[in-house]
């Protein structure tokens, strides 16, 4: 007969049991999803948005007799807070947007305008261009960002960077500001930029060629003009100049990082000295369009804190790009032949709309038509 006495004994017994059973299970329990998700985080891919502060990203080269410099070791997974207040602005960059060459291209496409898709001012003739880019690239994340929300972006994503956000909305032309915009969101995010008027003819994954390996490469540029005429200073601003209306990269590669830089720098000594107000059309090819795009670019190429220059036979010049048919790589830069980025102009050795080597095609003529009606992304 069970007495009040044994139930009790027996309720204490099975509580003890049910305890020790519950606690054990506890102990082995897997990991939770968030668990899981932070440990992930933690993977070789990912590092790039936890690396320690590099002021340089020695890299590679292949179309010039230099040897690379040693790569640095891989950072720490930990990135450790330092304060930035004393260093210059491409190092607070540098910083703020570490770069890994060896990450992959993020899948994102970014074009600006001054309506969204959605809207009955876009403009039909744009519509077919705009497609173009998701048409070819499934699975990319497609953004046509207007006037008024890339200065929201701008702010989350530079807001450590104040000199950067006050550059940029001191600007005075709407020209300027989409010249800025493509360097500033490839820096900070990576993947294509391309002006509104621009149609993908070919996917992006095609665009190198297969013997060059991905995890070495961080921007891919095309050439605008190849002028081979004595008075070609008349008609270009550079002898080889590259285009802009069409850019990949990386997030934090030292192109971009120091052409935001320079214009930053540049923007704002004219600010202070009152010449901004007054700034014309016609000197936006030098301040942010294709000149100082290409002299950027240049200037990378024959840096001795990416390249060891003692075993090159010179600077590299628009000599070693002149009257070129395939893709050329320097570095972690591949530069696309003409044809790629600016067919149909029907000179300078570019092929037609349907060569192999045509990537896109914009509907502009790129510096053969008035630096106004040139840049039409986000203009006004």
């Amino acid at each position: 007969m069970l007495t009040f006495k044994r139930a009790l004994i027996a309720a204490a017994f099975f509580l003890t049991m049910l305890y020790l059973v519950t606690r054990t299970h506890s102990s082995t329990t897997v990991p939770s999803k968030y668990e899981a998700n932070e440990d992930s985080r933690q993977s070789p891919q990912n590092d790039q948005t936890k690396t320690g502060y590099t002021p340089t990203n020695p890299v590679s080269t292949s179309s010039s007799n230099r040897m690379p410099p040693a790569r640095p070791k891989k950072p720490q997974s930990q990135r450790l807070l330092q304060d930035m207040s004393r260093a210059s602005l491409p190092d607070k960059l540098a910083y703020q947007f570490p770069y890994d060459v060896e990450s992959k291209f993020p899948a994102y496409i970014w074009q600006t305008w001054k309506y969204t898709p959605a809207s009955g001012d876009f403009g039909e003739n744009f519509r077919p261009a705009e497609a173009s880019w998701s048409e070819k690239h499934p699975g990319f994340i497609h953004e046509v960002i207007t006037d008024q929300v890339a200065v929201h972006l701008l702010r989350h994503l530079y807001t450590s960077v104040p000199e950067v956000l006050e550059a940029y909305n001191s600007l005075p032309l709407a020209v300027l500001k989409a010249d800025f915009f493509r360097y500033l969101i490839l820096l900070a995010r990576g993947g294509i930029y391309s002006d509104i008027d621009t149609n993908a003819l070919r996917s992006a994954a095609e665009w190198l060629p297969e013997a060059v390996p991905r995890n070495a490469i961080g921007l891919v540029i095309g050439i605008e003009a190849d002028p081979d005429r004595l008075d070609w200073a008349e008609w270009y601003s550079r002898r080889i100049q590259f285009c802009q209306w069409t850019i990949q990269s990386k997030p934090g590669h030292p192109v971009l990082r120091e052409i935001v830089a320079n214009i930053t720098i540049e923007t704002l000594k004219k600010k202070n000295n009152g010449s901004l107000k007054s700034f014309k059309d016609k000197n936006v090819i030098e301040f942010t369009g294709p000149a100082v795009w290409t002299d950027t670019i240049f200037d990378y190429m024959n840096d001795e804190r990416y390249f060891d220059m003692s075993t090159g036979k010179g600077n590299i010049t628009w000599r070693d790009f002149t009257g070129m048919t395939a893709a050329k790589k320097v570095g972690d830069v591949v530069v696309l032949p003409i044809t790629s980025f600016s067919p149909g102009v029907q000179q300078m050795g570019a092929g037609d709309y349907d060569d192999p080597m045509a990537f896109v095609k914009h509907e502009f003529e790129g510096t053969w038509k008035p630096e106004s009606e040139r840049h039409i992304g986000g203009s006004g």
